[in-house]
């Protein structure tokens, strides 16, 4: 199966393409060679190999084809505790910590309400 040119501008008729006449060579040239390659895959022989992806593969382990996992142990977390352990003053479930220097006394707005 080949492209004409005709069939190219008619693509592009219905495509509402704008297409120039200089243009039309090369693009007959490149659409008959990807048909051209397209022809050459079709001819490609594939073998039937969709019945050998459904075989589980081969490992070591059991017979299932899964292998043997170790029962893993984790030793206890070390920072485990209650929240308030990290912290020597809660209010509503939140930590209290001290105002630093810098920042001023409470409810200041700006160094010079300080």
């Amino acid at each position: 199966m080949s492209v004409t040119p005709e069939d190219v501008r008619h693509v592009a008729r219905l495509a509402r393409l704008g297409l120039d006449e200089a243009e039309l060579p090369p693009l007959v040239d490149q659409l008959n060679g990807i048909l051209g390659h397209m022809d050459v895959l079709q001819q490609v022989h594939v073998p039937d190999t969709i019945g050998d992806w459904q075989q589980p593969a081969a490992s070591a382990g059991d017979s299932q084809g899964n292998p043997q996992r170790r029962d893993d142990a984790l030793p206890p977390d070390q920072l485990a505790r209650e929240r308030e352990a990290f912290a020597p003053a809660m209010r509503d479930g939140f930590f209290l910590v001290p105002r630093l220097a810098t920042h001023g006394a409470l409810g200041a707005s700006s160094e010079r309400d300080a």
